[in-house]
C-alpha cells in the first residue's frame, strides 16, 4: 500500500528543515573560523522560503482532506499538531538564521532525531541521526565529546596562528633587510656617478695638457730652426 501523499510531503518538508538546520550550523561554524558564508547564506534564504511554501501546502492539503472527511478527526488533529510543530520550528530557524536567537540547546532525543510522521509522532526535521560514535553515550558525554573536538580545532587554529605570526615577523625582517640593501645600492650608485664624473674631468684635463704640450714642442722646433738659419746666414763661409 502506497503512503498517503500528505505524509510524503510532510516527510519531504522534515528533510528540508533538517538540511536547513545543518546548513545554519555550518554557516555559524564558518563565521567563527573566519570563513566566507556568503554562498551558504544565499542557499539558506532560498531553502527557508521553500520551507515556508511547503508548510503552507501541508496546511492547504490538510484543510481539503478534513473538509472532504477522507481522514478521521483524530488523524486530522494529529496532522494539525505536526503542522503547528513545523511552524514553531520554522520560526526558530528563521530567528537563528537572522542571528536573533542562538542555536537551541537540544535534548538527547532532539539531537538524535525523532520518529517518522507515518509512525504517529512528530519527526525532528533538522537534526542529524545518531552515529556509531555516539551510541550508548549520555547527553553530557556527547557534549564533552563535542567540546573536545572544538578544543582540538581551536588548538589547531592557535598553532596555525603562531606559524602565520612567525612568517609575518620573518617577512618584516626580510623587508627591513631589503630596505638596508637598497640604501647601500643607492649609495654605491651615487659614488659611481661621482667617480665617473671625476674620471671624465681628469680625461679632459689630460687631453688639454697633451694639446698644450704638442703646441709647445712645435714652437721650440720653430725657434731652433730660426736660430739655425740665422747662424748659417751670418757665419762666414
Amino acid at each position: 500500500m502506497s503512503q498517503d501523499p500528505w505524509l510524503q510531503n510532510y516527510d519531504a518538508t522534515c528533510r528540508l528543515g533538517q538540511e536547513i538546520a545543518e546548513n545554519i550550523h555550518e554557516r555559524n561554524r564558518q563565521q567563527r573560523t573566519g570563513g566566507n558564508p556568503a554562498k551558504i547564506n544565499m542557499t539558506l534564504r532560498a531553502s527557508l522560503q521553500k520551507l515556508k511554501q511547503n508548510i503552507s501546502q501541508l496546511k492547504e492539503g490538510l484543510l481539503r482532506t478534513s473538509s472532504s472527511r477522507r481522514i478521521m478527526q483524530s488523524e486530522a488533529d494529529r496532522r494539525q499538531n505536526l503542522i503547528d510543530d513545523l511552524l514553531t520550528r520554522e520560526k526558530q530557524l528563521n530567528a537563528t538564521f537572522r542571528g536573533d536567537a542562538t542555536e537551541p540547546e537540544p535534548t538527547r532525543s532532539s539531537l538524535m532525531g525523532g520518529g517518522g510522521a507515518s509512525g504517529g509522532s512528530a519527526a525532528n526535521p533538522w537534526l542529524i541521526n545518531e552515529t556509531d560514535e555516539t551510541k550508548g553515550l549520555t547527553f553530557g558525554e556527547i557534549k564533552q565529546q563535542q567540546q573536545r573536538i572544538i578544543e582540538a580545532q581551536d588548538a589547531g587554529l592557535d598553532a596555525l596562528a603562531a606559524v602565520i605570526g612567525r612568517q609575518k615577523i620573518m617577512g618584516q625582517e626580510i623587508g627591513n633587510e631589503l630596505e638596508e640593501q637598497n640604501e647601500i645600492i643607492d649609495d654605491l650608485a651615487q659614488l659611481v656617478d661621482k667617480t665617473d664624473g671625476r674620471i671624465r674631468n681628469e680625461t679632459r684635463r689630460v687631453k688639454l695638457v697633451e694639446t698644450k704640450s704638442a703646441s709647445c714642442g712645435m714652437l721650440v722646433v720653430i725657434v731652433l730652426l730660426l736660430i739655425a738659419i740665422v747662424v748659417v746666414g751670418v757665419w762666414p763661409m
